[in-house]
């Protein structure tokens, strides 16, 4: 009987694939670079800042939960649930996942804007978050 049987590496890497891999940790200016690439324009604080604090036609902006500045912890306006401060000076956690980033800014853009932002928008945002500092 001759049967082939794969080495242990070709296994591992195998196996390895099929394990989803984590984002890595990134810092807020790293994804700031990306958001800017992506717009293919450098990203604006002013207008971050207006998108923040606008309400776009909707019942609620970005201000509504996560306050003006956001360098304190916010309230969902619906569910109460407390909201640690945006500013990443403030909250050193704040934009390091990428996949996080990703999803709470598709989720909040929908619920404020009424549609995903767009790669600018981000930049903008997160520009001028990072010019809040204590």
């Amino acid at each position: 009987m001759n049967v082939l049987v794969p080495p242990i590496a070709a296994l591992l890497a195998t196996a390895a694939s099929l394990i989803p891999a984590t984002a890595p940790a990134a810092e807020p200016a790293q994804l700031l670079a990306g958001y800017s690439a992506q717009a293919g324009a450098p990203p604006v604080a002013e207008r971050g800042r207006q998108l923040f604090t606008s309400r776009h036609g909707r019942e609620w902006s970005c201000a509504t939960c996560h306050g003006v500045p956001p360098t304190q912890p916010g309230r969902h306006a619906s569910t109460g649930r407390t909201i640690a401060p945006m500013a990443p000076a403030f909250n050193p956690e704040r934009f390091t996942d990428p996949v996080k980033t990703e999803k709470w800014f598709r989720r909040n853009c929908n619920d404020v804007i009424g549609r995903e932002c767009s790669a600018a928008e981000k930049a903008d945002v997160l520009a001028w978050l990072l010019t809040l500092k204590p």
